[in-house]
């Protein structure tokens, strides 16, 4: 195996789900890399202000008070991540939410209801090492 097959990340996975994010940073750390979970996006922006620094950063968009959108807009704007690679995991099929996520730099957008788990896990995986091969 190369050394890059083997990178093990430090993710930050927020959604409102707590099931959700039990069972993603399982599977994440399952396969050695480090996840921490954040519910919602206050969460979110108080662990990423207080030094949280993930190399992954997966947001939901649909979530109550401020949604994923808006939590990256805000991220984005105070420079709390620069380095880390963004992937929209989230059941929102909208195309504009789509565009507008693409606008602020996400690398990727997975739709929950259409990927198994396992699925999302690899595919976050291959989403960081294209985006570090680019």
């Amino acid at each position: 195996m190369s050394e890059d097959t083997e990178k093990k990340y430090k993710i930050l996975i927020v959604d409102d789900d707590k099931f959700l994010l039990d069972m993603y940073a399982v599977k994440f750390k399952t396969l050695g890399h480090d996840p921490a979970v954040a519910v919602g996006a206050e969460d979110a922006l108080n662990k990423l202000r207080e030094g949280t620094n993930p190399e992954i950063l997966i947001l939901d968009i649909i979530m109550p008070s401020m949604d994923g959108l808006e939590l990256l807009e805000l991220i984005r704007k105070e420079n709390l991540v620069p380095n880390a690679t963004v992937v929209m995991l989230t059941n929102e099929t909208d195309p504009a939410k789509i565009e507008k996520a693409k606008s602020l730099g996400v690398a990727g957008y997975i739709v929950k209801a259409t990927s198994i788990p396992s699925e999302v896990v690899n595919e976050v995986i291959n989403i960081v090492k294209n985006k570090q091969n680019n």
